[in-house]
């Protein structure tokens, strides 16, 4: 018994900070979690809860003093300490910061000498907020399929990760669906120059869909077709860039108007280049349909039918999904849609990839219409009509509820759906 017991292992139910905070109460040394005899009895600060200041013997001066939450301690050990003795200048701006915007909201001029119970209890819910939020964003950029950086920053309420949702970084396949890889690739030296039977996107009689800097040049509507791993061709080909993943630095963001969270860009997008992918799982529209009377009593729905030759499959990213998840609907938007076949060529299943339609600049938030229809300059672009959120709804969208538009354009629509 003993000898099957060596290997078994079980998740610990309290997390590594709980576990710290425990031994360095019990004084117990833990190298695992980095607590040795020389830094047991260490504090640093982990964020400020409170704020007062007393005026000195003198009456001169006054002497400022916050109360301190030690990393590593319980609650019951916070401590006041005068400001000579903190060194930790990031947290004190962060305070600053928090405590100045709550003057605002209570109109008032001057910071009190003393906080009062609600203030103090607001600033303690910033400061976790901004623990969670940071490990949540270490976590994204920990998946590695992120060439650039993810930033998560709430500056507007005590929101923090979406609940109930996975951040995934390819589709997530549902039950009943098979994704068949491709058999074939093609024997190019060079795809863009030298084409061979004109590559992957001449084999399906479509034309190759970028120029030398990656920028896609084909219409909205037409389909794509990337190289594969059966390919000749290096992961350096041009004709490889949505498979590379996304390569500018994005930040998800709570959007001050009402619209949840947004994602905006870090840096300056050109136009025409690879943004990301709409990620999520991959559903039959009979599931889709189910799920979608569900989302409509709740408000929301991140339904995307693949409906470029059938209407047969669906993408759900409501509990699945990447940083596509939380890009917001605008009328005039500064994405496009683009449908994209590279491991599989199932014309009923393509990758759903979003292009920039103009230079995008660096601060400016990514959307794309959800309702957003290709003008149909011949029979192939009136297949890709991107039909966002409607399914599961029986006959016209008209039927469903009305959804207020709040992208704030000129050309608004007013309404969603």
């Amino acid at each position: 018994m003993e000898e099957k017991l060596k290997e078994c292992r079980v998740p610990c139910k309290a997390s590594f900070g709980q576990l710290e905070t425990l031994c360095r109460a019990e004084q117990v040394t833990c190298q695992p979690l980095g607590i040795t005899k020389d830094n047991l009895l260490e504090y640093e600060v982990e964020y400020l809860c409170d704020y007062k200041r007393k005026v000195n013997k003198n009456r001169d001066t006054q002497q400022e003093y916050f109360l301190v939450k030690w990393k590593g301690f319980p609650e019951s050990m916070n401590s006041w300490e005068p400001r000579k003795n903190l060194k930790c200048v990031k947290l004190l701006c962060q305070f600053w910061e928090d405590l100045l915007k709550e003057m605002q909201k209570q109109r008032r001029r001057m910071v009190p000498k003393q906080l009062d119970a609600a203030t103090a209890s607001y600033l303690v819910q910033r400061a976790k907020q901004r623990q969670t939020l940071e490990r949540w964003e270490r976590h994204l950029n920990s998946l590695g399929s992120h060439h650039a950086r993810i930033c998560v920053h709430n500056h507007v309420d005590l929101e923090g990760p979406p609940k109930n949702f996975t951040y995934i970084t390819d589709y997530k396949v549902g039950d009943g669906i098979t994704l068949t890889q491709v058999a074939l690739g093609c024997e190019c030296a060079d795809c863009l120059e030298s084409p061979v039977g004109g590559c992957c996107a001449g084999a399906s009689q479509h034309r190759f869909a970028y120029n030398n800097a990656g920028q896609v040049r084909v219409r909205p509507g037409l389909p794509i077709y990337e190289c594969n791993k059966r390919c000749r061709c290096g992961p350096d080909c041009p004709n490889r860039v949505v498979q590379r993943g996304v390569r500018y630095s994005l930040g998800i963001f709570r959007t001050d108007d009402g619209r949840g969270w947004g994602v905006r860009t870090m840096e300056r997008i050109r136009k025409n280049t690879f943004v990301m992918e709409y990620v999520g799982e991959i559903i039959t529209t009979e599931e889709a349909e189910r799920r979608g009377h569900i989302y409509d009593k709740e408000g929301a729905t991140y339904l995307f039918d693949l409906d470029y030759v059938d209407d047969e499959y669906t993408v759900d990213a409501a509990h699945y999904g990447n940083i596509s998840h939380f890009v917001n609907h605008s009328c005039d938007p500064n994405l496009q849609v683009y449908n994209v076949f590279i491991e599989n060529l199932d014309e009923r299943l393509p990758r759903i990839a979003f292009f920039a339609t103009r230079s995008i600049k660096a601060g400016e938030e990514l959307t794309f219409d959800y309702k957003m229809h290709i003008d149909p300059v011949d029979a192939e672009s009136t297949k890709m009509d991107s039909n966002f959120g409607l399914t599961g709804l029986p006959g016209s969208p008209k039927k469903r509820q009305r959804v207020e538009c709040k992208c704030g354009m000129e050309s608004c629509r007013k309404y969603l759906f």
